[in-house]
């Protein structure tokens, strides 16, 4: 390390004293010193070059869900600030650490009248856990320092850091560049429940008779599969969960009962809810998905709550028991208290429960699967994946069309995160982008990515990325030619009176191909899985366009269209 640093190299260093070995970004003018800096310094940085901000902040998020550090993205003032900005708010709003580095038109400039000019510290505020603009060089260490520690600290979330030009060329003092070792990765410093707390939640728990947990994504996050599943085993408790929280357990867990609400959830799965005169919400926020917009539990049910964040608990429900605390530490704590009272085994029938809801479920679904019906039936795409697919596979999927029937249908074989999905914002061209991130993160995994065909169209860009890094993933596109939920949602909201929902097909395996891609069309049922095993199999980035029936046509695990 030189003795002097000018700002632009001093983030370098902070990056990679955090232990940053990728950041995902685009070039831009007021990036030219970051740039010169990445360049010429020796680290362990990876530069990812990306064709869009927005994919380079989805790219981050991917990265950090598979591997529990930060995801770093970055790119220039004006539209490179306001494109990166959706890849924050679904970072920060699901609870993933994602930094976002802009830089920013001279501070020397503010208030001229400069190109790109916009005020990114009031633009970034809302959608940020942390933010601020760098207004002197000597800060730059500092700030760094407190975004790291912001995003990975209680409720991980995104932070953005501005760094204007000129302050990019500032003297910076060496000896201020260092880094707090626990910040490389989230959750940080995680808070142990106060005292009684755990205590009083088992209790209210073994007084029920026919409790459930309900898992969000906080469980896999907080890295406590192994104390959940200690605990749902012990106590014969069935296990639901929300879309993000898919991974708490394995799903072929003898206590899991699936996914539970109105996107993914079936009317089999939502007995589990509906019966039960105790809810355990864990890492779980209790939103409008989980619940089917607060359908169930009813009011005045009795809940117990888990949860990193105060500002969950009592948010929609009254908790009799709120448990404020890191929630591995929580249900560490919760072994601990029924090691101490002898609790061995106490039957609430929940293997018995799961495997009957289960039964039904699968049956119905495979009846479908197995149609030789033309469109394809996504149902079937869902079960040709799940027998060809390594068991460590990472999916990523859009929120669209192939979203609610991978939640509702495909078993994932082991906890973690091996399911990814933006579930807070909902934007679709996530899964185009955030596979890449996965792939940087989790390279040994086989990564698939799913998406309808209008989400294909917002990002297919990214698809050179991809080619440049031969990057092993593939494309699985469910094509309707169409905006299918929301055709979907006028046909049931609607009386099926639809308007501008519909778009000429596009060729998508053409379109990949021409990126160079290797990719195939699929239209007979019959070829689907032998398309999808070479896709699969395939040493590279592979696409596979599957023509599917149309979602207002389907049966698809939505609660609000199957009633």
């Amino acid at each position: 390390m030189t003795n002097s640093l000018n700002g632009a190299e001093a983030v370098i260093r902070m990056l990679d004293a955090h232990g940053v070995r990728h950041v995902f970004g685009l070039c831009g003018d007021t990036s030219l010193p970051l740039y010169d800096a990445m360049r010429g310094l020796d680290h362990g940085i990876t530069h990812v070059l990306t064709r869009d901000e927005r994919s380079a902040g989805y790219m981050a998020d991917g990265y950090a869900r598979v591997t529990g550090r930060p995801g770093v993205c970055e790119g220039p003032s004006g539209g490179g600030a306001t494109y990166i900005l959706p890849g924050l708010i679904e970072a920060s709003e699901s609870s993933y650490a994602v930094l976002g580095i802009t830089t920013d038109i001279s501070v020397g400039t503010y208030g001229k009248y400069p190109l790109t000019e916009v005020d990114q510290e009031t633009l970034m505020r809302p959608v940020t856990k942390w933010n601020t603009v760098i207004k002197q060089a000597s800060h730059v260490p500092r700030m760094m320092r407190a975004a790291f520690r912001a995003m990975t600290t209680g409720r991980p979330g995104a932070a953005h850091l501005g760094l204007p030009y000129d302050i990019q060329y500032d003297p910076v003092d060496v000896d201020d560049i260092w880094a707090d070792p626990a910040h490389q990765s989230y959750p940080a410093y995680p808070a142990a429940p106060a005292a009684g707390a755990v205590q009083a939640a088992i209790e209210a728990i073994l007084s029920a008779s026919s409790p459930v947990i309900v898992c969000g994504g906080g469980i896999v996050i907080a890295g406590a599969t192994d104390e959940l599943d200690r605990l749902a085993t012990r106590l014969d408790i069935p296990v639901v969960t929300s879309i993000s929280g898919q991974g708490s357990l394995a799903e072929t867990h003898p206590q899991a009962v699936g996914v539970v609400g109105s996107n993914g959830g079936t009317d089999e799965t939502w007995e589990a809810m509906a019966q039960a005169d105790l809810v355990v919400f864990m890492g779980c926020r209790a939103g409008s998905t989980t619940t089917a917009r607060w359908e169930a539990p009813k009011p005045g049910s009795r809940i117990v709550h888990f949860d990193s964040d105060p500002m969950v608990i009592g948010a929609n429900y009254r908790a009799e028991v709120g448990v404020v605390a890191d929630v591995k530490l929580a249900l560490a704590e919760a072994n601990a208290v029924l090691d101490r009272m002898g609790q061995g085994q106490a039957s609430f029938g929940g293997a018995a429960a799961a495997k009957e809801i289960k039964r039904r479920k699968f049956a119905r679904f495979h009846k479908l699967a197995q149609s030789d019906a033309a469109p394809i039936k996504p149902e079937r795409v869902i079960a040709t994946l799940q027998r060809l697919l390594p068991e460590d596979a990472t999916i990523v999927s859009d929120p669209g069309t192939s979203c609610p029937y991978f939640s509702a249908y495909y078993e994932l074989p082991r906890a973690g995160r091996y399911f990814i999905t933006n579930r807070a914002h909902g934007a679709l061209g996530y899964a185009m982008s955030a596979a890449l991130g996965a792939w940087y993160g989790r390279p040994g995994s086989k990564i698939v990515a799913m998406m309808g065909d209008g989400s294909f169209g917002f990002t297919c860009g990214e698809l050179e990325t991809v080619c440049r890094a031969r990057a092993n993933i593939t494309y699985v596109v469910f094509s309707n030619s169409s905006f299918g939920w929301i055709k979907a949602s006028q046909k049931d909201d609607k009386g099926a009176r639809y308007h501008n929902v519909d778009f000429t097909r596009v060729d998508q395996a053409a379109v990949a191909a021409a990126y160079g891609v290797k990719s195939w069309k699929v239209e007979a049922p019959q070829d689907l899985e032998a398309i999808l095993r070479l896709a699969i199999s395939h040493d590279g980035p592979t696409l596979v366009d599957v023509i599917t029936q149309p979602l207002e046509d389907s049966n698809a695990p939505v609660r609000r269209w199957m009633g």
